[in-house]
């Protein structure tokens, strides 16, 4: 037998980040290009503080890049990339609306962009192995409930615009419910993994689908309960409904039980229902929905007249008014979007949203363990809710919520909790795309002697 029959051919999975970092120098022509031009129609003049902009984002996206060449050669080259121009093109916005109102916000927007990264890596670094989180499975829970109840307390917690969704402390404001997402995904999918064959148990079959047993709704009982808790003490419609989708999402995942989808959807029907019954603020809400130019001057109202007057392709960055718009740096950001440039402008940036949940979902389907699976999925899929809540909301296609456009909008804590999600996100994807070490090769006398037996 020739030496070649014992040798073992590896096929090495490319790392692909001389890809992701030409993607990163187009994501950054076109983030600084848009603030550039915002300058220039609304100043005159190529803004002064384009070379601090510029090399800030620069330098960061360098950053980032090193990291994942360093410690995570085989992660997805596609993400970064697409973070990065969603986060360039929020802060021009925010520079735009500043420059409107005589306000200075976007330089604050990019601190918390340079926080984002460091946690980026911090992330990146401390977690080599995204499995060893399945010990702290009923940790992150607790810290997730525990994050949520925050805004709760007397001293701490703060209403604003009609929630109870801020904490201050040394006085700075955050939003402990954009942390707890993470930690909430964290424990949804180590309790999956564990529950997972008891909760696909068949039960009573109707109409065609398989619905649980009664004896295991618990999970999703006390989910439905966790989200209602949210929606009622803290007024915070889009949290609330954050939560529960994201764990009916992971239970359908872990089970593959369509059943599970239809006991989820009945249990958001009544709690929309009852919540509506019961609570005025919800109330308030839906009637703006419903009647909303009887509200003149009000967000939702001001978003459409902004969207209307962008029409197909826009008025241009800087040509449109779209200050006018109430949180139009927040969470209205979309529809100044949708103002200056257009229809055509808004479905590509739908389109970087759609890529980031895409590849999540594809580093879900190459992950090698259930846990890691779980946690891929219902990250991605919690950017995919929150996308379509706040584009929902701004369209008039359903009720306003209150949530941020991810990666886009004003506002620290959704920026840094965010840039963490798409650190184990891709410390995932590097797992699952790593090649596997190579079996130790078999030598001719063994095979000889496993042929003669």
């Amino acid at each position: 037998m020739s030496a070649s029959a014992t040798s073992i051919i590896q096929v090495i999975p490319r790392s692909r980040r001389g890809v992701e970092l030409m993607l990163l120098i187009v994501a950054l022509v076109v983030a600084v290009g848009a603030y550039v031009n915002v300058g220039i129609t609304m100043q005159g003049r190529v803004p002064a503080s384009t070379g601090y902009y510029a090399a800030a984002l620069v330098v960061l996206a360098v950053i980032a890049h090193v990291t994942l060449r360093l410690r995570a050669p085989y992660a997805d080259p596609v993400l970064l990339p697409c973070v990065v121009l969603l986060n360039g093109l929020g802060l021009a916005m925010i520079h735009r609306i500043d420059l409107a109102k005589d306000e200075a916000t976007a330089a604050e927007q990019l601190t918390w962009t340079a926080i984002g990264v460091l946690l980026f890596v911090a992330m990146l670094v401390a977690i080599r192995d995204h499995r060893r989180l399945q010990a702290l499975t009923y940790t992150s829970g607790l810290v997730g409930l525990v994050l949520l109840i925050l805004p709760l307390l007397p001293v701490i917690g703060v209403t604003r615009n009609g929630s109870r969704i801020w904490v201050n402390l040394a006085g700075m404001s955050f939003q402990p419910g954009e942390v707890a997402k993470l930690a909430l995904v964290i424990f949804f999918a180590g309790y999956l993994v564990v529950k997972r064959d008891v909760l696909a148990l068949a039960g009573h079959r109707f109409l065609g689908l398989d619905l649980p047993r009664a004896r295991d709704l618990g999970p999703i009982g006390l989910a439905w309960l966790a989200s209602l808790g949210v929606l009622v003490f803290e007024r915070d419609l889009g949290s609330s409904l954050l939560l529960f989708s994201l764990f009916l999402v992971l239970l359908y995942v872990a089970t593959e039980r369509s059943g599970w989808i239809v006991v989820g959807m009945a249990l958001f029907i009544a709690g929309a229902f009852l919540s509506y019954e019961l609570f005025g603020h919800v109330r308030v809400r839906v009637d703006k929905w419903q009647h909303p130019f009887s509200d003149y001057g009000g967000q939702l109202a001001e978003t459409l007249f902004g969207m209307a007057y962008g029409g197909i392709l826009g008025r241009g960055l800087g040509e449109g008014r779209p200050d006018l718009i109430v949180y139009s740096r927040s969470d209205s950001i979309i529809g100044a979007f949708a103002e200056e440039l257009g229809l055509t402008g808004l479905m590509v940036i739908l389109l970087v949203f759609l890529l980031i949940v895409e590849r999540g979902l594809r580093m879900a389907l190459a992950c090698r363990d259930v846990f890691g699976k779980l946690i891929a999925a219902g990250l991605a899929m919690s950017f995919a809710v929150q996308v379509f809540v706040v584009i929902g909301g701004v369209t008039g296609l359903i009720p306003l919520t209150g949530l941020t456009t991810p990666f886009m909008s004003l506002g620290g804590t959704s920026l840094v909790a965010n840039w963490a999600i798409i650190g184990l996100l891709l410390r995932i994807s590097d797992q699952a795309r790593r090649p596997q070490l190579p079996a130790a090769p078999v030598s001719e006398h063994t095979i000889a002697m496993a042929v003669q037996k």
